[in-house]
């Protein structure tokens, strides 16, 4: 058996070239399988089905056909971000531009561990992460796996900043991500502010800050684009709380900073640019492959806690002789050049063409929110902020929202998300992709009417 082709060197665009075709044939294969935006079956025939299409995982002698048959069975087996029905959470379609980008990172594979593993890569993470640091008015960011692992390091940071005896004061509207966090470097449990509306109260965040006194070091988290509603936090109000409190403030804007892209829309972020660290998601509202997260800082030295020597890595000879030290700009050591499909978007787009997509999704939320209003079987809870439309059938128990949502899923009709908002039960359509059209958005709602009035399964 000959060696098998490497994807990189002189002879690698042409060892990939015919592989790229059975790809692309066996994801058209898969998805036409499929035939809408999630398989058929429920988690148990889905499962049947792609154990039977892979077989042996690890076989004596391999198969040469094993990458149409594994592309063909996870396509078929997926859900389809790009199909309009499948709406359910903050899983963007891909641009396809962005996916090619991702080839080109995987076939040359740096790792942002050393300079001398990837040179011209870890110049362009230093382009991208200063390029949008500025739109955020902060001074610099680093490139993580998404939300969860920047606000993560946000904590850190914080952390290192303000001495271990740090607490974490977040919105009931928080991400999940940001208790973990605390939990993670052994912070104390977080205060946890109500959210009464939906977002984060200021009155009562002002309570909490003044009934502390000047002892404690307080990290604020507050939220841009939740992900239950779409909504966002009062920010300059708790900027210049976290100001007069001397307390630091993190701001989680994972869904809503891509909002930054829009004219019409940026100015829902006023106050972003008072914060300590922010959280940024691109394959959110960026439309990037997964992964493409970043954390904005504002002042350089607060990543100084991230520093860490290897002499076989960043060895201090190497450092003073000009060779850039990478270490400090994550916590993980191997790192696969992300940056690159997020240079090659914001450079093919640019700021007219991303804020144009955002500025489109905006626009199907509100016009399924109309469709919604408009209907008299259907009750909307409010209108969206974002992209995040939830609504619910009239007179319909919190079993039948949720039986409906299930028998659409098993189905693989349609995919929608859930949300429990003051104690009751919300379908959930975010809305994601720019090419949705209106006569998508009602063929939805007539699938969620006509399985109640068929009286779904409890």
């Amino acid at each position: 058996m000959s060696t098998p082709s490497l994807a990189s060197g002189p002879e690698g665009p042409d060892a990939l070239r015919p592989l790229l075709g059975t790809v692309l044939d066996a994801l058209g294969a898969g998805g036409r399988a499929r035939g809408g935006p999630l398989p058929a079956g429920g988690p148990d025939a889905v499962a049947a089905r792609l154990r039977n299409a892979v077989g042996d995982v690890l076989p004596k002698d391999g198969d040469p056909d094993a990458l149409r048959t594994l592309v063909h069975a996870l396509a078929e087996g997926s859900a389809d971000p790009a199909h309009p029905l499948c709406a359910a959470h903050l899983h963007c379609p891909p641009l396809a531009v962005a996916t090619a980008a991702d080839l080109a990172a995987s076939a040359l594979n740096p790792s942002l561990d050393s300079w001398d593993q990837a040179p011209a890569a870890s110049e362009l993470e230093a382009l991208v992460t200063r390029a949008l640091a500025r739109e955020t008015g902060a001074a610099d960011a680093l490139v993580t796996t998404g939300g969860t692992e920047s606000n993560q390091l946000a904590l850190l940071l914080a952390r290192e900043a303000r001495g271990a005896g740090l607490r974490l004061v977040h919105g009931a509207n928080a991400h999940h991500s940001l208790a973990r966090a605390a939990w993670l470097l052994g912070l104390p449990d977080p205060v946890v502010v109500p959210a009464p509306a939906g977002t984060l109260d200021p009155a009562a965040l002002d309570r909490v800050l003044t009934g502390s006194g000047d002892h404690r070091a307080f990290l604020v988290a507050a939220t841009a684009g939740t992900t239950e509603a779409g909504l966002i936090d009062p920010l300059p109000e708790i900027a210049a709380l976290c100001a007069s409190h001397r307390a630091r403030l993190h701001i989680d804007a994972a869904y809503g900073g891509g909002l930054l892209f829009s004219d019409r829309h940026r100015g829902r972020l006023a106050g972003l640019d008072q914060a300590d660290t922010i959280t940024l998601d691109l394959h959110k509202l960026g439309w990037q492959p997964v992964a493409a997260g970043l954390l904005t800082v504002r002042r350089p030295q607060d990543l100084t806690a991230l520093r860490q020597q290897a002499d076989y890595l960043n060895a201090d000879d190497d450092t003073e002789a000009g060779l850039p030290d990478l270490l400090g700009r994550s916590l993980r050591t191997t790192r696969r050049p992300d940056v690159l499909k997020i240079a090659v978007t914001l450079k093919t787009l640019g700021r007219t063409g991303l804020g144009r997509l955002v500025d489109q999704v905006c626009d199907h939320a509100r016009e399924f929110a109309a469709l919604v209003h408009a209907h008299p079987g259907f009750e909307l809870h409010a209108p969206p902020i974002i992209s995040t439309v939830l609504f619910r059938p009239v007179h319909a128990t919190d079993d039948t929202v949720a039986a409906v949502r299930r028998k659409l899923l098993t189905d693989g009709r349609a995919v929608l998300g859930r949300a429990l908002i003051d104690g009751r039960l919300w379908l959930k359509a975010t809305l994601l992709n720019p090419h949705t059209r209106p006569g998508d958005l009602a063929a939805l709602l007539t699938l969620v009417e006509e399985l109640v009035e068929g009286h779904p399964p409890r």
